[in-house]
């Protein structure tokens, strides 16, 4: 038996005008009807709403205007090539069939992450940002154990130096290496009395690392300042994203190349290789260290605009997904 879709919305005169004609020609052409609310997924509605009543018979489709001979010749041709392909009993179509009558358990649970991906994404963002901050609460609060975890969970995933990460509850929400030539801030070195950190391959380095911070310093955020600024803005985005209805579009490569890659790649990688001491290179790229501001502001762009570019597109891909099953889910309630 044929399957029919008709997307639809209420108080539709021309889409109950359809449902009537179907209804006419069930008797010659036998089919089920399913009935999808386009008002019930906000990209159903931007895709339908100036084009409903719209009727998917197999692979064709039909818009408004819908006469009643096009909906006659279309049930007859869609009615001719499933008797073919029942006739040939080709293993694809008999599988497609066979799919298209349940909902696995796999499908719900792609349907049910297609609807609330934004809120999984936006939880996930809070949570990542959000332990390396209950770090230094841990440690002020004198509960050593929780802390310790969370330092050692996120040191895989960020360099977590001292001297270019946030701290809590001290003096100074950081303590930049005397080399970024913040005269107005206490320097790491002072602070803290670690010596030789401008040397990539001085063990101090790892000392830093590995410094969590006093009662008088103040704790050691566990991302550092470049870190927590991308995922920060990334959750920013995500909640833009979310209460403006998902109406951005994809930003345009270029864009994010220019305005996200751009700079925290001069920042970084200018930083990165002024610091290995090569002689060939000092002339032109002379040693220097990122400035707290300067490591937000390119962590910020560069999670802020990596998100606009990724987000819509994810928003696209999931939409596709809602519609298929929500569509899927409409037939194999029409056919019960």
């Amino acid at each position: 038996m044929l399957s029919v879709t008709l997307f639809t919305k209420k108080n539709c005169k021309l889409c109950e005008e359809v449902k009537a004609d179907l209804d006419g020609l069930r008797a010659q052409y036998p089919h089920t009807l399913a009935e999808v609310d386009i008002e019930s997924d906000i990209a159903l509605m931007e895709k339908y709403r100036h084009i409903i009543p719209v009727v998917e018979i197999g692979p064709y489709t039909l818009q408004a205007p819908i006469s009643r001979q096009k909906l006659q010749m279309t049930l007859g041709a869609a009615s001719d090539r499933v008797n073919q392909l029942e006739t040939l009993d080709d293993p694809i179509y008999k599988y497609k069939l066979e799919k298209g009558r349940k909902l696995s358990t796999g499908d719900r649970v792609s349907f049910w992450i297609a609807k609330r991906y934004l809120l999984l994404l936006n939880l996930f963002m809070l949570l990542y940002v959000g332990l390396p901050f209950l770090a230094p609460t841990f440690m002020k609060l004198g509960a050593e154990l929780p802390a310790q975890i969370i330092y050692r969970i996120y040191k895989p995933l960020c360099h977590q130096f001292g001297f270019r990460s946030f701290f809590l509850f001290g003096e100074q929400p950081f303590y930049p290496a005397e080399e970024a030539g913040m005269t107005n801030y206490i320097s790491f070195e002072e602070a803290t009395g670690i010596t030789g950190i401008s040397d990539p391959y001085n063990v101090a380095r790892f000392d830093a690392r590995n410094y969590i911070g006093s009662e008088t310093i103040g704790y050691k955020v566990a991302l550092c300042e470049r870190d927590v600024a991308i995922y920060l803005s990334i959750l920013a985005f995500g909640i833009i994203f979310g209460l403006t209805g998902r109406r951005f579009k994809s930003l345009h490569w270029m864009l994010w190349l220019l305005l996200a890659i751009a700079p925290i790649g001069l920042d970084g990688f200018s930083q990165l290789f002024s610091q290995f001491n090569w002689s060939w290179l000092a002339s032109i790229l002379p040693y220097r260290e990122s400035t707290p501001y300067l490591r937000v502001l390119t962590g910020t762009l560069f999670g802020f605009f990596t998100a606009w570019f990724a987000y819509p597109n994810i928003e696209e891909s999931m939409n596709e997904t809602r519609q298929y099953y929500i569509k899927k889910s409409a037939v194999i309630g029409a056919s019960k």
